[in-house]
């Protein structure tokens, strides 16, 4: 583990998702975020994608189990990494993790969900968090409506879910990139 990581000796106590919504999340919560995992279909384009990561990727997720962003969107990864094994989803509590939330915070803010990408030896690969841009696309139509264009909206198809989903998708993708292309650990694994 690098010395300089702080952040990635939180991911040893960060727990799996069942473990964080037992810990942290009643039973309603429990059950929303059940919900939508049963929802998320991956197109076959995801799959394809997703079985392409030839990387480990440890991914730590500063959430709380009651944030509709986080129900929504952590789903989300658990279906990524039923897919790609190589992909490892860690939870932390927000409220529990005071430290590692404001080391995360956005725009001067607390928020979740956060997501940080680690390389299978624990250096930092990047950040990404609380909303996606097909999520600020949409809510900038709700505040701006049709009467006042920005030029950058999406009007896409697809539903909003599906647009989120690609989005983390991008992320995901991103991220084995720079992992699949990193010198050091091109060296490594001797490619």
């Amino acid at each position: 583990m690098p010395l300089n990581n702080a952040l990635f000796s939180f991911y040893s106590e960060a727990l799996s998702m069942t473990e964080f919504l037992i810990k942290h999340g009643s039973p309603v919560y429990q059950q929303r975020w059940q919900r939508v995992l049963e929802q998320i279909s991956l197109t076959p384009e995801i799959i394809q994608t997703l079985n392409t990561f030839r990387r480990q990727m440890k991914v730590m997720v500063l959430a709380g189990a009651w944030c509709g962003d986080c129900g929504t969107q952590c789903p989300i990864f658990e279906v990524f990494s039923q897919q790609n094994s190589l992909i490892q989803i860690r939870y932390l509590d927000r409220d529990h993790y005071p430290n590692v939330q404001r080391e995360l915070s956005i725009n001067g803010g607390n928020r979740v969900p956060v997501v940080v990408f680690f390389s299978e030896d624990g250096f930092e690969v990047c950040r990404y968090g609380e909303r996606t841009l097909s999520q600020y696309r949409d809510l900038l139509t709700k505040i701006d409506g049709s009467a006042c264009p920005t030029g950058i909206l999406d009007n896409s198809t697809a539903s909003l879910h599906q647009r989120i989903i690609q989005d983390w998708l991008n992320e995901f993708e991103r991220v084995q990139c720079i992992l699949r292309l990193s010198p050091r650990l091109r060296a490594n694994h001797e490619e």
